[in-house]
């Protein structure tokens, strides 16, 4: 897909992976950019900078997502990519309350899902869309110090496979971004995590990789390419793979943010 002439909805628009695509997919002559955020006002100053269009959105609600997608399909236009990208991070394991197991999940997870359910039976409709999810390289690999953000990046790139699988049929397209650390809210003061082990990238880069992808039409958006060197480790010998987990569990498994930073 070329993102000229198209409109495009990313969340978590006001800062990090989210800001820097939407600058960029704005440079490469979309007609309306929607960025949605929590914060409203920092969505709204990425909006004024490329000429979009802000939504005040909280993610982990159904309902908020749905208006949202309502009010841009009648006020603007139907939507050809949406950019499902907004995330938090809790550190911890089995302690974590259930009630931020719950929250993470639903913003991690149940937000591609509403998003999809709101919006792929409109894009079957008139003949296909594009959804481009944001996971994280844990979602492929795990994450060391961090069971809730490791369980829900999982579950993520599962609904992105799952939507790509059953609705390709349909004209959907779907990609799902999963980069080890990218320099953002949520990884401020934790720049030497293990997910840094490789290097912390900046935003755009990443965004760079998204359209790169968008425009192959491909699954897997990789801005870290050594990722899938390491999922192949994995695939290869599970236990020596988890044995190699357990050696980073022993040297970075304390250092553990205890807030759930929006990315």
């Amino acid at each position: 897909m070329e993102l000229k002439d198209k409109i495009i909805v990313i969340t978590g628009a006001a800062s990090g992976i989210g800001k820097a695509m939407a600058i960029r997919f704005a440079a490469e002559g979309a007609k309306k950019v929607v960025c949605v955020d929590l914060n409203k006002e920092g969505a709204q100053a990425v909006a004024d900078e490329i000429g979009g269009v802000a939504f005040g959105v909280n993610v982990g609600v159904e309902q908020e997502i749905a208006d949202m997608i309502d009010a841009v399909e009648n006020d603007i236009g139907p939507i050809d990519l949406f950019c499902s990208n907004a995330g938090i991070l809790i550190a911890g394991g089995m302690e974590v309350p259930n009630e931020d197991w719950q929250r993470i999940w639903d913003i991690n997870v149940m937000a591609h899902v509403w998003a999809a359910r709101h919006l792929v039976p409109r894009m079957t409709e008139r003949g296909g869309g594009y959804l481009l999810n944001t996971a994280s390289a844990a979602g492929l690999l795990n994450q060391v110090g961090c069971a809730p953000y490791g369980v829900t990046k999982h579950a993520a790139v599962a609904v992105a496979e799952w939507l790509a699988m059953s609705h390709g049929d349909d004209g959907i397209k779907v990609s799902v971004l999963c980069p080890q650390a990218v320099r953002s809210e949520m990884t401020r003061g934790h720049e030497d995590s293990v997910a840094a082990l490789d290097g912390l990238l900046e935003a755009e880069p990443v965004a760079e990789a998204c359209l790169e992808t968008i425009r192959n039409e491909t699954f897997l958006v990789l801005p870290h390419p050594q990722v899938l060197e390491y999922m192949r480790k994995k695939t290869e010998n599970y236990d020596r793979w988890i044995g190699g987990m357990r050696k980073l569990h022993r040297m970075y498994g304390d250092r553990r943010n205890p807030q759930g930073n929006v990315s």
